[in-house]
């Protein structure tokens, strides 16, 4: 008997349910997924002001970089309004390196590049995309020193950087031994441009790589260090202070820059 109550109020209970002229609150949805939108990029253009950079027969590459960096500005503008642009400097002055990664973090940047020209012997040649990393030659430390001794030239610049001295190898060897959270998308697009380089611009590449070098280690987002030329080496020099071939570098820069911007929004691979 007592079974059977049961039976019947749960009846009750649920011809009630059904007949109610209240409607029950929907269950909510589930979240829809925030597409991630890269929504910010900070173009560096190398040395400037009272720092010089590397020079060649008559091109210096503080003049170079930034002229490469205008002209990639202007296609990322031109072609994706959606995109903001920040520069680190538009004319011709003198940035600390701290001071160029305080740009990039000061605006939330999703991606930092920096562009600079190289310096060797007369024969070297060939384009370089460095991302932040252990060195694995001396080569590839000669570099991260060449450019990391712009600091030599900043006020205080042992406590700005924790102590690192730029002529000491010792230095660079604990320096470089740090990985950055945004190595995998580092070098994603440090690759896209390398490839750039070789296949639509046909310029010699000397390959993607890694070292220590500050500006890359005080940006906290994806960032690379573009070293397009050798301004020591006649030829390239040539290319490099061209003003044609300046757009097809920065085109090339901006179709890697496409290219990576799409694969993260859509999140597709190569």
């Amino acid at each position: 008997m007592r079974n059977i109550v049961a039976l019947g109020t749960a009846a009750l209970l649920l011809f009630a349910e059904f007949t109610s002229p209240f409607t029950p609150a929907p269950r909510s949805a589930a979240p829809v997924p925030v597409r991630y939108k890269l929504r910010t990029v900070v173009l560096d253009a190398g040395h400037g002001g009272k720092d010089r950079g590397c020079a060649g027969v008559s091109a210096r590459e503080a003049d170079v970089a930034l002229k490469l960096v205008l002209a990639l500005g202007k296609e990322i503008e031109g072609n994706m309004p959606d995109v903001k642009v920040v520069y680190t400097r538009k004319t011709d002055v003198f940035v600390e390196l701290a001071d160029r990664a305080n740009i990039a973090n000061k605006h939330n940047a999703d991606l930092f590049i920096s562009i600079h020209c190289n310096a060797s012997g007369s024969s070297a040649h060939g384009t370089e995309v460095w991302t932040m990393g252990p060195h694995k030659t001396d080569a590839n430390l000669a570099v991260a020193k060449r450019e990391n001794s712009v600091i030599l030239q900043e006020d205080n610049y042992k406590e700005q950087y924790n102590g690192f001295d730029p002529t000491s190898p010792q230095s660079h060897i604990l320096f470089s031994l740090f990985q950055s959270a945004y190595m995998v998308n580092s070098l994603r697009f440090a690759q896209k441009v390398d490839r750039q380089f070789r296949t639509t611009l046909k310029r010699p590449s000397r390959g993607v790589k890694q070292a220590g070098f500050l500006v890359l280690w005080k940006s906290a987002m994806p960032s690379v260090l573009i070293e397009s030329g050798f301004l020591t080496n006649r030829q390239e020099e040539i290319y490099l202070n061209d003003k044609t071939n300046q757009a097809y570098m920065a085109s090339g820069i901006y179709q890697a820059f496409r290219e990576y911007k799409q694969e993260l929004e859509t999140g597709s691979g190569d």
